[in-house]
């Protein structure tokens, strides 16, 4: 398998006192720009890919902070406590899904971005693929 296929890409926080692993397949790697993301990272957006709870194995205990995203939902982010990075989030709108934050990945050239969110929230100068397609705000991801 080329390296963009691997069925098990690894990550971890900054310290590397937690470590985890997903398996594929993904259900969406997509580049965010919603006002939670913005303000998570502080950054104009944050890269996230989408899988069942079931196919991410982690290694250590991460730290939440729980908020109430667009949807009226609770968003739960879980980060390392000791230096801080950002791993995933859950909540009630992906149920039993987790979205993990790509720059967490050993190596995030492993996946790249289908599709930009919440791009009615994009900053001007943040600079997401104009060859992506960019929607208003978040996808129906029933199907």
């Amino acid at each position: 398998m080329e390296a963009r296929e691997q069925e098990f890409l690894s990550g971890g926080c900054l310290c590397g006192q937690i470590r985890y692993e997903i398996r594929r397949p993904f259900l969406f790697v997509s580049q965010c720009c919603c006002k939670d993301c913005q303000k998570a990272t502080g950054t104009g957006h944050t890269t996230i890919i989408g899988l069942p709870g079931g196919q991410l194995t982690m290694h250590g205990e991460p730290k939440t902070y729980t908020s109430v995203g667009d949807t009226g939902g609770k968003v739960t982010r879980h980060f390392c406590g000791n230096c801080g990075g950002r791993l995933y989030t859950t909540g009630d709108r992906p149920g039993d899904n987790v979205i993990i934050q790509a720059g967490s990945l050993d190596d995030p050239e492993q996946i790249s971005p289908e599709n930009v969110i919440y791009a009615k929230n994009r900053i001007s100068w943040d600079k997401t693929d104009p060859a992506l397609p960019h929607i208003a705000g978040l996808p129906d991801r029933r199907s």
